[in-house]
């Protein structure tokens, strides 16, 4: 039997508005992204995998630093609330198989290199022929087509053909990555946005689209000034650590980064309405502790104005303010700030994310069991609240094939020798 294909989503309200959709995400690590923000909201996503499983399963770190297919980091997490099944797509049945998938389905995800799927014979045109209302989103390095479309690349090369990258780091000195890839959570989540897009087209015109998505296209709106200053003033933005873009017309530079007593916290000193209360609010807050310099006490904050200052004027301002953002945690630096309503924020770890207050008490974390030995961890829940409810983390990233028989088998009614394509030897 087959199920039908663009089922009505779910009334507003519910806190899995996507329930109803069916999605079918060929694996690779660009795509994974799309897929868990789909799956977060309802979505049925079917993870297809090749029979050995996904390259991602072997991707470190691991649970208790024990390898093994279902105990990676990068898997966990990407590949929460999806069902998961194994196909071998160069196997003389494999296409039949996923042409059955695609029937059932409202969306395909997949992020194979460009004519990778036109090799198989299974491009976008007969993918559409398969079904009508199909929106079939690519998720890759460069779009597909361009003369970089057959290029592969990894998240730092796309960083770095992003811009991103020139951007971050000290003056002087050379460019900085992040820890953690960027490039494929941006483009998954604006993937994911394009097809919700193209979904609700096809209520109006009943067909489906292609949605392709680049990730390099994806990281440059992480720094949409950029771009807008070069075009409009010929100006091009360059490294300033932790220093502020835009707050002077003369050049001076605004520290934005501080030490405190355990870390750092974001602050800066500004001009106009917002700043100039800010301003007030910090001397009247140094001088509970008696620790106002004759540079701030000067200041008439009902005329400062910061775009005029000199260099020298700003770095006197701030030589007065470090010492006393350093005799400050993080946490008595943001209760100070949120008591005075000023500009600031602490510079959050992953420690301190996962003990925020504000967090805690919207249920933003959700305990989760991992593997078959009952172990479990807190995964970040929902990113929105829908009528008061958080979408929740419903299973965990599948096993390889873990779902073949309930998928293969029970929906769409494969015969013994269709099954043939979506065996693998790590599968009993």
């Amino acid at each position: 039997m087959s199920l039908p294909s663009g089922p009505e989503l779910r009334p507003a309200g519910s806190a899995e508005p996507l329930a109803g959709m069916r999605v079918i995400e060929l694996a690779d690590g660009w795509s994974a992204q799309c897929g868990r923000i789909l799956a977060d909201l309802g979505a049925d996503v079917v993870k297809v995998e090749p029979p050995a499983g996904d390259g991602a399963r072997a991707r470190p770190p691991f649970v208790a630093d024990r390898p093994g297919p279902d105990r990676g980091f990068w898997w966990l997490a990407l590949n929460a609330n999806k069902r998961g099944v194994t196909l071998d797509l160069a196997h003389p049945g494999g296409q039949l198989v996923l042409r059955r998938l695609v029937e059932t389905a409202d969306v395909l995800v997949e992020s194979l290199p460009p004519g990778e799927l036109e090799r198989l014979g299974i491009g976008a045109d007969r993918l559409a022929s398969w079904n009508e209302r199909l929106i079939h989103t690519s998720v890759t390095p460069y779009g597909s087509d361009g003369p970089l479309a057959s290029a592969p690349a990894s998240d730092l090369e796309v960083t770095a053909a992003s811009g991103a990258l020139s951007l971050a780091g000290e003056p002087g000195k050379p460019p900085v990555r992040t820890t953690l890839p960027q490039s494929p959570f941006w483009a998954g989540m604006y993937a994911a946005m394009g097809t919700l897009l193209a979904y609700l087209a096809r209520g109006t015109t009943g067909r489906g689209q292609r949605v392709d998505t680049s990730a390099q296209a994806s990281m440059v709106t992480v720094h949409p000034p950029a771009p807008v200053f070069w075009s409009l003033l010929g100006e091009e933005h360059s490294r300033l650590g932790p220093y502020l873009l835009g707050r002077s017309i003369v050049g001076a530079r605004f520290r934005n980064i501080w030490r405190c007593r355990d870390g750092y916290v974001s602050f800066a000193i500004q001009g106009g309405a917002i700043g100039r209360h800010t301003g007030k609010r910090l001397v009247e807050w140094m001088a509970t502790r008696g620790e106002v310099p004759e540079a701030l006490r000067s200041i008439d904050w009902d005329r400062f104005d910061n775009t005029t200052l000199r260099q020298e004027d700003v770095e006197r301002l701030e030589a007065a303010v470090a010492p006393f953002f350093e005799g400050l945690t993080k946490r008595e630096f943001f209760e100070g700030v949120v008591a005075r309503n000023m500009l600031g924020y602490p510079v959050s770890t992953v420690a301190d994310v996962l003990e925020d207050p504000q967090l805690r008490s919207r249920g933003f974390w959700q305990e989760t069991q991992i593997d078959a030995a009952g172990r479990s961890v807190e995964f970040p829940g929902g990113f929105a609240l829908f009528d008061g409810e958080r979408p929740r983390v419903r299973r965990p990233a599948p096993r390889i094939g873990e779902h073949n028989d309930e998928v293969y088998v029970s929906e769409l009614g494969l015969r013994p020798e269709e099954l043939a394509a979506t065996r693998a030897a790590a599968v009993a």
